[in-house]
């Protein structure tokens, strides 16, 4: 049995705009399959098979609180002059820049989308020449050697790196982005606006999976979703992620 991360979900008041911002950000395309706005690769939905980790954007009636999220996204660059262009293109489509106590020393940009949702436009790294414009989805998180213990055992990705500052995940295909937990001052406070999407293999139990994650350390969220094919989960620092159901 296994899960696999297959999208990043994120909120927004104007899902169709922050979804149309994200696609242009990465070169890809805008899909309204239904009442979310799924970000991927030209060529449609793969389902439930998708090529790339997607952005999936899903209205909700509440703007995002000034609280950073803890979760985010680094968009990957291939030369100092990809990242200027990209910093220009995204500010034109109404990122703006955002201050998370990062400093004026670091090579990186860090922006917030349209609705306030923070990601860095990384400087070129060897290390993310191959994963596609998203670098890597980044996790703040009090104990990385915690984080690594749970979600190594939760998704069939492999660890890449486990330290007291930093753990790293990436698929056993090494496609695709990194996953990236790294400790940061504070704890968790409110609900992110973003967080991971897992699905399981076609054949495999879902249910037995909740179960499985459960037993790992996860717990139940209740966010008034009501009876949905998915399961909310938080796991033991109460980052959530949602188990989606195969089709």
């Amino acid at each position: 049995m296994a899960l696999r991360p297959v999208q990043v979900n994120v909120k927004a008041l104007d899902a169709p705009a922050v979804g149309r911002f994200w696609a242009e950000a990465l070169g890809w395309s805008a899909y309204s399959p239904g009442v979310t706005t799924y970000v991927g690769p030209a060529g449609g939905l793969a389902w439930p098979d998708p090529v790339v980790v997607g952005i999936d954007v899903v209205p909700v009636p509440e703007p995002k609180t000034p609280t950073k999220n803890r979760v985010h996204l680094d968009l990957a660059t291939t030369s100092a002059a990809h990242q200027t262009e990209l910093v220009s293109r995204l500010l034109a489509l109404g990122a703006t820049p955002a201050d998370v106590g990062q400093g004026d020393a670091v090579p990186w940009s860090v922006l917030a989308d349209p609705e306030g949702n923070e990601l860095c436009v990384l400087e070129p790294r060897e290390v993310y020449r191959d994963t596609g414009p998203i670098a890597a989805v980044v996790v703040d998180c009090v104990d990385p050697r915690a984080m690594a213990r749970f979600w190594g055992a939760a998704i069939d990705w492999a660890l890449h790196e486990v330290a007291d500052d930093r753990a790293v995940l990436r698929s056993a295909e090494e496609v695709g982005p990194y996953l990236e937990f790294l400790r940061t001052p504070g704890v968790k406070t409110v609900p992110d606006r973003v967080h991971l999407d897992l699905l399981p293999y076609p054949g495999d139990d879902k249910e037995a999976e909740v179960a499985r994650l459960r037993g790992l350390g996860a717990t139940d969220l209740d966010l008034g979703q009501g009876d949905v094919p998915w399961t909310c989960l938080v796991d033991p620092e109460g980052h959530e992620f949602c188990v989606l159901a195969p089709s």
